[in-house]
C-alpha cells in the first residue's frame, strides 16, 4: 500500500515544529520535514518515537531545491513566509509536483496568482489558504459562535492580539501588510476602517493608545483594523455592523508599531526594522507569561428578542493555533472534505471541528457567554 507523503515546510520554524506535533496527533506519520537548517529539521524528527520522520534540505526562495522537496508529496503544508513576498511560490511548486497545498498564511494575492496560472480544480487539487489563527481562526470562530443560541446576527466586535515572541516572519508579514497584501495588489486592510450597513466605511473607529478591556490584563492599545478577511466574514454572516480591534499590550511594541509607517515610507531597511520588531517584542515578553486572546461579542436575535452571544479563547500561543488550524485542513483534504480549487480555509473548514479540536487537545481555552453559553450548556447536556 502506497504511504500517503506530507510535507511540512519550515518544520524546525513556531509554527511548522507546531504542526508537526499536531499532524502526529492527528495520526500522521512518516513526515517529510523541510527547512534550511538540517541541525534543527533532525531535532524535530527525533521528537518522532517512532522514527518515520524524514528530512530534506529546503528553501522557498530556492526554485531547484523547493523543486526537490515537493517532488513526491501528496501533500505540502507550507509554514514560511514572509506570505506577502512569497505569494503562491510554494503551492505553485506543489500543484506542478502533483500536490494538494495548505498554507498557513496566504491571503488575496497568492490567490490571484494561482487562479491566474490556471484553477487547480482541473488537476483536482485543492490548496487551502490563510489556514492559521489570523486569518483564518479569526473568521472560522465568528462563524461557529453566529450558531451558538441567536438566530440571526447583526453585529460583531472583535478584540484580537497576545504578548509573545515575534518571529522573523511575523515581523516581515506586518510591515509588508501595511503596503500589500489585499486583492489587485491593495494593503491587507484599512487601519480606523468599520463596517457599516454591511459595507466599509472609511475612518470610522479610533486608536486608543491606553486603554482596559476585560480580556486582557493590564492596559493595552486598541487598534481599528479592517481586512479583507473581516469584510467577507460580515457579507457571510449577514452583518449589518462590524468593528475589529488588533490589541497590543506591550508598550515596546506598541512604540514602534506607531512608527513604522512612516519609518517604511522614509525607506528604512526592512530587515533592520524586523529586528528592532523582534527585539521590542522580547522587552515587552521579559519576565512576564506569554499569552494570546481572541474576544468576539455577537448581537442578533434569539426567539425574537434582542440577544447576545460572546466568546473568549485564550491561549499560550498564537502559533500553536496557527498550527493546529494548519494541521486540520491537511488533514481534512486528505479525508476529501475540501472540494478541488483554491480556498480560504474558513470558507471550507468544519468550525464545530476546528473549535472541538482546540478545546480536546489542549490548544485553547474557550469561555462562552450569553446565548452562546446556553446553548453549550444544553450541548454538553445531550451528549
Amino acid at each position: 500500500m502506497t504511504r500517503t507523503v506530507i510535507g511540512v515546510l519550515g518544520a524546525s520554524g513556531a509554527v511548522g515544529r507546531a504542526a508537526v506535533r499536531e499532524l502526529r496527533a492527528l495520526g500522521h506519520t512518516g513526515l517529510r520535514l523541510g527547512g534550511r537548517t538540517e541541525s534543527a529539521l533532525r531535532a524535530v524528527a527525533e521528537e518522532d518515537p517512532d522514527g518515520r520522520d524524514g528530512t530534506v534540505r529546503a528553501d522557498a526562495t530556492a526554485p531547484d531545491g523547493l523543486r526537490a522537496f515537493t517532488e513526491g508529496c501528496d501533500i505540502v503544508l507550507n509554514c514560511v513566509g514572509p506570505t506577502y513576498r512569497l505569494r503562491a511560490t510554494v503551492a505553485s511548486a506543489a500543484l506542478a509536483a502533483g500536490a494538494h497545498c495548505v498554507d498557513v498564511a496566504g491571503d488575496d494575492p497568492a490567490a490571484e496568482d494561482l487562479l491566474a496560472d490556471g484553477d487547480p480544480a482541473r488537476d483536482g487539487r485543492a490548496v487551502v489558504l490563510s489556514a492559521g489563527a489570523l486569518p483564518g481562526l479569526s473568521s472560522l470562530l465568528p462563524r461557529w459562535l453566529a450558531g451558538r443560541g441567536l438566530d440571526d446576527a447583526t453585529a460583531l466586535t472583535a478584540y484580537c492580539g497576545g504578548l509573545e515572541s515575534c518571529s522573523p516572519t511575523v515581523a516581515h508579514d506586518l510591515m509588508l501588510s501595511l503596503t500589500s497584501g489585499g486583492a489587485d495588489g491593495a494593503a491587507y486592510g484599512e487601519a480606523l476602517a468599520a463596517v457599516r450597513g454591511g459595507r466599509r466605511v472609511p475612518r470610522v473607529l479610533r486608536t486608543a493608545e491606553d486603554a482596559e478591556h476585560e480580556a486582557f490584563p493590564g492596559r493595552v492599545a486598541v487598534q481599528p483594523y479592517l481586512s479583507g478577511e473581516s469584510e467577507r466574514l460580515a457579507t457571510v454572516l449577514g452583518l449589518d455592523r462590524l468593528d475589529w480591534y488588533n490589541v497590543h499590550p506591550g508598550p515596546a511594541v506598541r512604540a514602534l508599531l506607531n512608527l513604522l509607517p512612516g519609518r517604511l515610507a522614509a525607506g528604512d531597511d526592512p530587515d533592520r526594522l524586523a529586528e528592532r520588531l523582534i527585539l521590542a517584542a522580547g522587552l515587552d515578553l521579559a519576565g512576564r507569561k506569554p499569552y494570546y486572546v481572541m474576544d468576539f461579542a455577537l448581537a442578533g436575535t434569539a426567539s425574537g428578542r434582542p440577544a447576545t452571544a460572546g466568546a473568549t479563547l485564550r491561549a499560550a500561543s498564537s502559533y500553536r493555533l496557527t498550527a493546529a488550524v494548519g494541521a486540520l485542513a491537511v488533514d481534512a483534504v486528505l479525508r476529501g472534505g475540501i472540494p478541488a480549487g483554491v480556498h480560504f480555509a474558513c470558507d471550507v473548514l468544519d468550525p464545530d471541528t476546528v473549535v472541538g479540536h482546540l478545546r480536546s487537545h489542549g490548544a485553547a481555552d474557550l469561555r462562552l457567554t450569553g446565548a452562546a453559553a446556553g446553548a453549550d450548556q444544553v450541548e454538553e447536556g445531550v451528549l
